[in-house]
């Protein structure tokens, strides 16, 4: 007699991404998007290439405490780099292990941009808000 296993399949929440959303540095309570928006990790190939958006989501990697981002928009370019502590938590047998950052830090060589928010290290467990706010 043979009988059937149930599959397992994996639906609980992945690795999240940043999600970084652009506001105007001269009335910080609107969004602003940012025209020709190029946005490349480092030694890697661009993730979004002459778009015009508000916002933006980022892998971080997940072998590595340091993520390096260039954002340029037209020909002017920022390098973000992302500090911060990998959690892996065990999700399920199906699902394997997620991560989690935590002592998120964000530093910019302020071309372009003019202010990232929060200045203070934040933790990113999921994707339900913006994470940053990154003001030109």
């Amino acid at each position: 007699m043979t009988s059937c296993v149930k599959d397992d399949f994996c639906v609980d929440p992945i690795t999240p991404n940043l999600i970084v959303r652009f506001y105007d540095a001269t009335n910080n309570s609107l969004t602003k998007t940012v025209s020709n928006l190029t946005v490349t990790p480092l030694g890697g190939t661009a993730i979004y290439s002459g778009v015009s958006l508000d916002s933006i989501v980022l892998p971080l990697n997940v072998a590595s405490t340091q993520t390096v981002y260039t954002i340029a928009t037209g020909t002017s370019q920022d390098q973000i780099t992302i500090n911060y502590n990998v959690n892996e938590i065990f999700v399920s047998r199906s699902c394997g292990f997620k991560a989690t950052f935590s002592n998120v830090l964000f530093t910019t060589n302020n071309v372009w941009i003019t202010s990232i928010l929060p200045t203070t290290a934040i933790t990113i467990e999921n994707e339900t808000a913006a994470h940053i706010q990154v003001f030109h």
